[in-house]
Formats: C-alpha cells, structure tokens, sequence
C-alpha cells in the first residue's frame, strides 16, 4: 500500500487530505511542522510527501523540507501545496526538486491525478534504478538442455546485430532474461536497458511514462524513450500496449523521433528495440486490438522461448542456483537437493515456468525448520498443492478401471514423465527406471508410446 506523509500547520486541510486518500486506498501519516516531518521521515521514508509550503511554529518552512528531502531522499517525490501560491514560489519548489505544485484551494480530482502521477513515476524510476544495478548479472544464462543450447545459439546470433527481436514464450519462461542477455552480449552493452511494463503501466499515463513531458512550470521530464537513447528499450508484453499508443510506437520506430507531451520540439532518439509477448499476435490482430503494421516491425528476428516442461534436463541446475542464491542474498539454509527430490521436480507440470520454480524453491526455504536435503514431499506440497507426501492421489481416471487397464494407464503416464525428465534420452531414462534400452522399446510400443510422444487410444473411454 502507498504510504504519502502530509505536512500541513492546518490541522483541518491535513485531515481532509488524508481522508480523501484513504477513500481511495492510499495509506496516509500526518506532520503539523519540520520537527514532526523529519521524525515521521527517519522512521520510514514514505512513498510520497505532500507539504505545505509556509508552516507556522516550525523551525523551517516547505521549501527547506524540501531540500532536506531531495538531498536526503532523493527517490520520495514531493507534492508542494499552498495558499499564498504565485508563480515564483511555484518554479522555485519545481527547481529544489518538487515534483508538481498546487494552490489551494484545490481541486480534490486535480490533486488525485497529480499524485497517481507523481507515484507512478516514482515507482517507475525505483524499478529501473534496481534493474540497472542488476544488469551485470541479469545477463546470465542458465542450462544444459538441447532446447536451451538452441535458444543460446539463436540469441547470440541475434546480439551481434542492431535488428529488432520478437520474443514469444509462455509467462514465467524467460523472456526478460532473453532480452537482457541480448543486450549484454551486443554493442550496446554499456548504453542502458529500460524495460517498458506495458501490462502494469495505466493505460491513461502510457504515452506520458514513454514520451515524457515539458511544461513552463516543470521543465523537462524525459520519457523512457529518451532515457534509452543510444541503448535497448525493452517492450514486456506488448500486446498489452494501448491502441493509441502503438500508432504513436509505430511513428517513432518509422522516424526515430518523437515529441514529448507539452512540448513542440523534436527529439531524436537511437533504439534497439526487442518486445515480448505471451499471447499469439495472429489472433490479437485479427480481434483489432494490435496494428499488424506494429508488428511487422516489431516481429523483424522472432525467437520461442521454451517453457520450462521443453528443458526439463535443466531444473537440477535452476534450482541449485537459487538455492545458492536466496543463501547468499537472503540468509535462507543452503540445502542439498538429493537424487529423489531432482526426480520430483523434474516429473511435476509446471505452468509458471521458472519463475513458479523459484517460488517453489524459495517457499521451502524459508519454512524448513532445518537445514538438511530437501525432501520430495516437501516440493510436492509447495509446488502444485496436489502432494501430500504421504502417496498417490488416485482420482476416477484410474479408480474406474479394472487392475490390467489400471497398471498399464500408470506405466504409460509413469514411463512418459521419465521419459520428458531426460529430455526424450532413451537410454538415461532406460538406466534410470531399472530397464535395458530394447526391453524399454519394447514396454514403450506396447503401451502406444513410440520415441517419448504418446499414440492416442480412446482408452479413456474404456
């Protein structure tokens, strides 16, 4: 929840302020002066301020907060308000920092929009500033996999060019990390990467957050674009862009220039562009909800992210990984993960993909009351909530069927798990399950299982 700090001498506008913003679901803290404002401040640093500039009885008015705020608490954006507002108090707060000013009286929904922006923003720059400083090892891949050294083939040959990549994939799989690794294998690895939100940004303040914007109070506040500039703009799932946005998108991936909102110059910008999207664009444009011109020239190098089920091979290595990880950047117990609980992880579905791996990973962390191997029961209670560590669930599928249908539905289902866990390796699963590689071949043609991909029977309806 957002936590905004109003600071007011006047004890009936702080209280009407923080009413107004709990109605509307912001968490709210109140200052009558300086004193109270730097105490509620080095308590925890709020998400916002909202400040009066002149405060009677305070050891110093707005302006001086202000200061103190943008040297201290460079990130906190800081609203001024006032009734004795005229323009040259108004540009002075600007110049110390404030992000916008306002007069009272004032007009609640004029306040409101002023503060979803100043948050938003605010939420924005703290994300790429924490992006930026994980880019050294955002850049990191991580597998063995025929289907993982496919994609790492692919993605090099991509890095060395300045051409616009496509990537497709499900939630979860990887995509950020793809575009990431591309940027830092290519020649713009030491320009910046900004990664554009599509799904999370409001689509009211889509073309501001982009664009940017100029005015005569505010100066210049560039958009991501322009913080881009000479580097990588990264658009997460674009399929949720706005339509009025991708005509817009679509004019500067034609000009490579653009105006900022409020403003009438031109600004010229150097992009690499790479998208991502989870959905098939085929259908979004055929519903009218993405331009096919926008993705004629987003989709120039397409490239399939694989789910996490298509590299199973790879989870011993994902999960060793964050293990060692939430050790070192958490404190978590740096567990061993035996043979038994590899197999577990490796034969669950998983419909998150590696991010859902390292949820799993991380949940049995933090609730394990020790710090000995993990346990198979303890991934199949966190991944999937259907273990129970104490057997098997049998469901109507296989209790309706008679002994030798029974066995044969659990051998087939049994033999396929193992058989994607190796990556269609015959031989490995062959070794694993306690078979020779022929009588496997056998097992597998009698059950209707013939190279890892199952013949469909109507045994379902037996």
């Amino acid at each position: 929840m957002t936590d905004i700090l109003i600071v007011d001498d006047e004890k009936d506008i702080r209280e009407l302020i923080s009413d107004i913003l709990r109605d509307e679901g912001y968490s709210t803290r109140l200052a009558a002066n300086s004193d109270q404002a730097v105490a509620e401040i080095n308590v925890a640093e709020p998400s916002l301020m909202i400040l009066d500039i002149w405060l009677k009885d305070s050891k110093m008015d707005g302006i001086d907060i202000l200061k103190q705020v943008k040297r201290n608490n460079p990130d906190v954006p800081v609203v001024i308000i006032s009734g004795h507002g005229n323009i040259e108090i108004a540009v002075a707060a600007i110049k110390q920092g404030a992000y916008d000013f306002i007069e009272k009286p004032f007009n609640i929904d004029q306040l409101l929009v002023v503060i979803r922006r100043a948050v938003e923003t605010a939420r924005l720059r703290r994300e790429n500033s924490t992006l930026k400083r994980g880019e050294a090892k955002a850049g990191e891949m991580l597998g063995h996999s025929a289907s993982f050294k496919r994609l790492r083939e692919q993605l090099d040959k991509v890095s060395k060019s300045n051409g616009r990549v496509m990537l497709t994939g499900e939630p979860g799989a990887g995509k950020e990390l793809a575009a990431r690794y591309i940027h830092a294998q290519g020649p713009r690895a030491r320009a910046p990467f900004i990664p554009v939100p599509c799904a999370t940004i409001e689509p009211e303040h889509m073309e501001e957050v982009l664009f940017g914007r100029e005015s005569s109070e505010r100066g210049i506040e560039q958009g991501l674009l322009e913080q881009a500039h000479g580097g990588v703009i990264y658009f997460d799932e674009v399929a949720d862009m706005p339509l009025g946005t991708q005509t817009k998108i679509l004019r500067v991936l034609t000009e490579q220039q653009f105006q900022r909102a409020g403003g009438t110059d031109k600004v010229r910008v150097d992009l690499r562009v790479i998208s991502s999207t989870n959905r098939d664009l085929a259908t979004e444009i055929g519903a009218g909800r993405f331009r096919q011109e926008l993705f004629d020239r987003l989709n120039v190098v397409p490239v399939a992210i694989p789910s996490l089920s298509e590299r199973r091979e790879d989870i011993p290595h994902l999960a060793s990984h964050f293990i060692a990880q939430f050790h070192a950047t958490q404190g978590l117990p740096d567990r061993a993960l035996p043979e038994e609980s590899i197999a577990a992880l490796q034969a669950m579905p998983w419909p998150g993909n590696i991010r859902q791996l390292r949820n799993v990973i991380e949940r049995v962390l933090i609730l394990s009351d020790g710090t000995g191997p993990i346990q198979p029961g303890e991934l199949e209670s966190q991944g999937n909530g259907n273990g129970t560590g104490e057997g098997l669930a049998l469901g109507p599928q296989i209790t309706s069927l008679a002994l030798r249908e029974a066995r044969e539905l659990f051998e087939r289902e049994y033999l396929l798990a193992q058989i994607n866990r190796f990556g269609g390796n015959i031989s490995r699963t062959a070794q694993f399950v306690g078979m020779e590689r022929s009588a496997l071949h056998r097992k597998l043609k009698s059950l209707g299982v013939v190279g890892g991909v199952r013949i469909e029977e109507e045994m379902m309806g037996k």
